[in-house]
């Protein structure tokens, strides 16, 4: 009796502790807008049937550097069905003011070629809906601890992991989950 009580306190508090989330999914990543780097509103239905590496960005992060990383996973895997979506964000008060110096720092500096948006809040009550949708099915670990944080997104408009700002974009971590998911 003790042993089966003991099991299920661990249970319990497993649960409890988790940052598994049971998502429901009213809606996917496909289903909502973003205005691009350029002002041009779009559809995320556009990367339908995609696999979406999204990336909240800044230009004075310790992490910036990650852009020339997120290049080559672009360049290596858009062929295959790979968007890598950087999200520029004053959130951790790390980003230039303008979409126009963003746009420049990023094809000057990183020869960036992969979509970008407008600045945009990744956290809180200000974020953009993508945001607030990854935390509602995905929890904490879908909300960014900082810049460069990567929210791994499959073909049907649902996340498949998170990764924190640490893991680079070249990692056997990040490469093999978007392998699995293209194939």
């Amino acid at each position: 009796m003790y042993l089966q009580i003991k099991k299920l306190i661990i249970i319990i508090i497993m649960i409890f502790f988790s940052n598994v989330s049971f998502a429901k999914y009213e809606k996917i990543f496909f289903d909502y807008d973003i205005e691009t780097i350029n002002g041009k509103k779009i559809s995320l239905n556009e990367y339908n049937n995609k696999v979406i590496l999204l990336v909240n960005t800044a230009s004075y992060c310790g992490f910036t550097k990650q852009y020339d990383g997120l290049q080559k996973l672009y360049d290596n895997y858009k062929s295959k069905g790979l968007i890598v979506l950087g999200v520029p964000s004053n959130t951790f008060n790390q980003e230039k003011k303008s979409e126009k110096d963003i746009k420049e720092f990023c094809e000057v500096n990183f020869n960036i070629s992969f979509p970008m948006t407008s600045i945009y809040e990744v956290t809180g009550e200000n974020s953009h809906d993508i945001y607030k949708w990854a935390k509602i099915n995905h929890g904490k670990s879908a909300v960014p601890k900082w810049n460069f944080h990567k929210i791994l997104i499959n073909k049907q408009g649902k996340i498949e992991d998170t990764f924190s700002s640490f893991t680079k974009p070249n990692s056997n971590k990040i490469i093999s989950k978007i392998e699995a998911l293209l194939n």
